[in-house]
């Protein structure tokens, strides 16, 4: 058996594998002789079938098996031994495949397009600037947010007749056609413009409306008439509402019962306490969007940054070839960007983990695996409560789905160190926003 490497460009190689009959002959007689023992063939005593036979009826496909037994060895074994960072897997030429004459041919040649890695360096220093964002919660969007949890812990009420806010029951139906629907069309579904032609209205009352400029989106209108997105849009006309119900959310008052309702029995006790719970809590959350956008910006940053050198026309015929059926060329096409800025994250993350000698311990994938059960279950609040038991059940998570729950805990406990480390060795620009600031700024 021969092995050769053709390497085309830094990225691009072929390796082509020689395999005479004497690298293959012997394996093959091995198995025949295990066929003619276990074979079960009419008018043959079981073990007694002639190898003869064996090879005559399966010999060709005994053959393929094995020299592709083979093949996969070999080709493993050296790349392992040349040190061959791959890309994909070794694509084999399909062309000569389709060419090859197993009855008559003893000798054979396979030709394999690989995709590899250069070597490449990345700058992990001080001189690599990335914005991180704080968010500052200032009063209107506390206040706001205060008025969502009154409202949430409030209270419905069906009042006779409608003022702003109110939201409205009742048969929705084409004048002009075959629509109808049965629904509740809240105040924040109407274009402020029809807002006047909704305000004092009874149960029993008919709204004649034209459903464009009445309702704000084809949205919503795919909502209350129960259709699709695309028939929602060729949607038009009158339409009127018979109105059956106005509800009316009435706020909950800042008082005890609802400072229970929502950080549980006496976790605080005067408004003053609960007013700065919920800008904790609110700030807790915006916290970890603010830390995910981070992390993502890290990525972008080191993606954009690196110089990595990638077999573009090699990938997306792999990632055909190796998905094939389950997407076409075009999928490959439009996706192709997001998959390289992916795959060279992964490269960068493995050296840097490589050359900083980060590594994982089983310990740390438990703990991981006890505060994500904790955070289903309640948050820290459970930890007492299940104390004696969290554990085992962290053992029988991880243990689940063959393994590979352990691993999924392993990457992202990976991940998170490597993060880390990277956070600790650039620059990070703290930055100061409010809620409006940053949502522009992700939306950029």
């Amino acid at each position: 058996m021969d092995i050769t490497l053709d390497k085309k460009s830094s990225t691009e190689a072929s390796i082509k594998v020689t395999l005479k009959e004497s690298d293959y002959q012997p394996n093959v007689e091995e198995k025949v002789k295990q066929y003619a023992k276990k074979a079960n063939i009419k008018g043959f005593r079981p073990g007694k079938v002639p190898p003869g036979l064996v090879k005559k009826m399966y010999g060709k496909s005994i053959v393929v098996e094995e020299i592709n037994n083979i093949l996969s060895k070999s080709l493993s074994d050296y790349i392992k031994k040349e040190d061959i960072q791959l890309i994909g897997e070794p694509l084999p030429d399909l062309e000569e495949a389709a060419k090859i004459d197993w009855d008559n041919q003893k000798d054979f040649e396979f030709n394999y397009a690989i995709g590899m890695v250069d070597q490449f360096s990345y700058d992990l220093s001080k001189k690599q600037k990335v914005n991180s964002y704080t968010i500052e919660i200032d009063k209107k969007a506390l206040n706001e947010t205060l008025d969502n949890v009154k409202k949430q812990f409030g209270t419905t009420t069906n009042p006779e007749v409608s003022e702003a806010g109110d939201a409205f029951y009742g048969d929705i139906r084409q004048l002009d056609g075959d629509l109808s629907h049965e629904g509740l069309i809240s105040w924040e579904d109407l274009d402020k413009k029809a807002h006047k032609m909704f305000t004092g209205v009874k149960p029993g009352e008919v709204i004649e409306f034209d459903i464009e400029k009445t309702i704000k989106d084809h949205h919503t209108i795919a909502h209350l008439l129960n259709v699709g997105h695309d028939e929602a849009k060729e949607i038009k006309g009158k339409f009127q509402l018979t109105v059956k119900n106005i509800n009316r959310s009435v706020p909950a008052e800042l008082n005890q019962e609802l400072f229970d309702k929502v950080f549980g029995k006496d976790a605080v006790k005067s408004e003053d306490e609960f007013t700065q719970k919920v800008k904790e809590t609110v700030e807790g959350n915006y916290k970890r969007e603010t830390e995910y956008y981070l992390d993502q910006s890290i990525k972008d940053h080191f993606v954009d940054k690196t110089k990595i050198d990638i077999p573009e026309a090699f990938l997306k015929d792999w990632l055909l070839r190796s998905n094939e059926g389950k997407v076409t060329q075009e999928d490959v096409d439009r996706e192709f960007d997001e998959y390289v800025k992916s795959l060279k994250w992964d490269l960068i993350k493995n050296k840097i983990a490589e050359d900083n000698e980060i590594k994982v311990e089983n310990a740390e994938v438990v703990d991981k695996a006890k505060s994500m059960i904790l955070q289903q279950l309640g948050g820290p609040g459970a930890a007492e409560q299940l104390k004696d038991h969290l554990d085992a059940f962290a053992d029988n998570y991880l243990k689940g789905e063959n393994g590979q729950n352990y691993m999924r805990v392993f990457g992202e406990v990976r991940d998170e160190k490597i993060l880390s480390f990277i956070k600790e060795q650039i620059t990070l620009n703290d930055k100061k926003v409010d809620v409006e600031e940053f949502k522009k700024i992700v939306a950029n």
